[in-house]
């Protein structure tokens, strides 16, 4: 076993969150650089840019309070304050007020939790700028006011309050880039999901007309569009089908021709037969006769298989009940367990004749049958068909449903037929896009389970 490294282990643990999607893998390759280029280009802007620029701001705002504070300090006097303070509205653009008796705020309050990151550095560059210019205690805000910075220097007898437009302390033209990257992103993000969207969606009706024909479906509405190299896949699988359906077609037309050329000198037998004298030679040969038409009937099914016969709800108790007869007649003990009101879209004679081979195989090699049908909780539809005959070796159930596969040795060596029952079962349930499989039965035998969508 190959050490676990921890390369190995993330390997495996992003392998587990990637979209197992090809839209969402495709989504992914694209949008996924597109956003890690534009966080970086915002970085870079931040930090090379827009930083200095609020750094800048931020010194001259700072400067521009110290020169109030020193100017008051000097000249405290009433008229005095107002000539500072009209010449700091008219020039510099601050409202400067004095709240005498008052002290600074204990606290400052934080920035709402979304846009502490684009406050922070605000924050940041007007608390370095003020701590160089000002000896005096100070106290900011930058949230509380939408248009303005709220600036307090404790100053003797009172507290000298600035209001400063935010435009005085940071660059405000940096939500206009962040804005404008945002909408690139995601006109970007749009257009990438309308484009791999159109792609996909030519794949996904590949792969839908393949499980139809699979299925046994036409689909003669499929037409090849998208990518060049889907409409080349596409055009293939017409060609693989097309070629299919010819060997179908040819096969089954081989054989009714076999069947009829048979059946005729089988006709005038039985006819000879009907008018002989009756003895026990003639009694074999009857038997024998009707063994060959067993063998016909049984190559033709397999050789047509169901394809032109359509879907339709079916009750399945009805149906299983009516198949289950033919066992009864055999002398078999058959007990059948349906849950009420199943119904299923399937092609009533090819699914009758898969769960009559089914059942009358049991039947042939056990004395007691039983067929249970019930809706599965994960999807579909189980049907389950149990014997209490010698069984199949586990190692040979997949031998079993080989086209005029007989393993006599496990089972009843006294039983008439082919070898086509089960891979006739087979064809019939994946043509249905379900699934045949064999295991050991609660009774003793053989346990066939037939898997039908639901």
């Amino acid at each position: 076993m190959r050490p676990q490294t921890p390369l190995r282990a993330f390997g495996r643990w992003l392998k587990k969150r990637l979209p197992t999607t090809l839209f969402g893998r495709s989504l992914l390759i694209i949008v996924l650089p597109v956003a890690l280029m534009q966080i970086a280009v915002t970085y870079v802007f931040f930090d090379a840019h827009w930083q200095t620029v609020t750094s800048r701001l931020s010194e001259g705002l700072a400067g521009d309070i110290a020169w109030a504070v020193e100017s008051y300090k000097e000249d405290p006097r009433p008229e005095s304050f107002a000539r500072l303070s009209k010449r700091a509205e008219d020039s510099m653009g601050l409202s400067v007020a004095l709240q005498p008796g008052r002290e600074l705020p204990a606290s400052r309050r934080d920035a709402p939790a979304p846009f502490r990151p684009f406050f922070a550095p605000i924050d940041r560059s007007l608390e370095r700028a003020l701590s160089e210019r000002l000896d005096d205690p100070y106290w900011f805000d930058t949230t509380r006011y939408p248009a303005y910075v709220d600036i307090r220097v404790d100053v003797p007898g009172g507290v000298m309050r600035i209001l400063a437009p935010r435009d005085r302390a940071f660059a405000t033209q940096g939500h206009i880039f962040v804005l404008w990257m945002t909408v690139a992103t995601v006109l970007l993000t749009a257009l990438a999901i309308l484009f791999i969207r159109n792609q996909v969606r030519a794949i996904e009706r590949l792969a839908n007309a393949a499980e139809a024909f699979g299925r046994g479906v036409d689909q003669p509405s499929f037409k090849p569009q998208g990518a060049k190299e889907v409409r080349r896949a596409a055009r293939a699988f017409l060609d693989m089908r097309a070629r299919i359906q010819r060997h179908i077609d040819q096969r089954t037309t081989l054989l009714a021709s076999v069947s009829h050329d048979l059946r005729t000198p089988l006709t005038r037998l039985k006819l000879a037969l009907a008018l002989a004298e009756p003895t026990r030679a003639t009694a074999d040969m009857k038997r024998d006769l009707a063994e060959m038409e067993h063998m016909i009937d049984e190559y033709l099914a397999f050789a047509r298989g169901e394809g032109g016969e359509a879907l339709e709800p079916t009750p399945l108790r009805d149906l299983i009940a009516e198949v289950s007869e033919g066992a009864v007649r055999a002398g078999a003990e058959v007990a059948v367990r349906v849950d009420p009101g199943l119904t299923a879209a399937v092609r009533p004679n090819g699914l009758k004749r898969a769960l009559s081979n089914l059942i009358m195989n049991a039947a042939a090699h056990g004395q007691r049958v039983e067929v249970a049908a019930r809706r599965r909780v994960q999807g579909g539809i189980e049907i389950t068909v149990d014997d209490d005959g010698p069984g199949i070796p586990a190692e040979r159930y997949e031998e079993a449903f080989r086209a005029f596969a007989r393993l006599d040795e496990s089972r009843n060596q006294n039983t008439k037929g082919v070898g086509l029952g089960l891979a006739i079962a087979r064809d019939v349930a994946r043509g249905h896009g379900g699934e045949i499989t064999l295991d050991r039965s609660p009774l003793g035998g053989l346990r066939a389970v037939v898997r039908l969508p639901g």
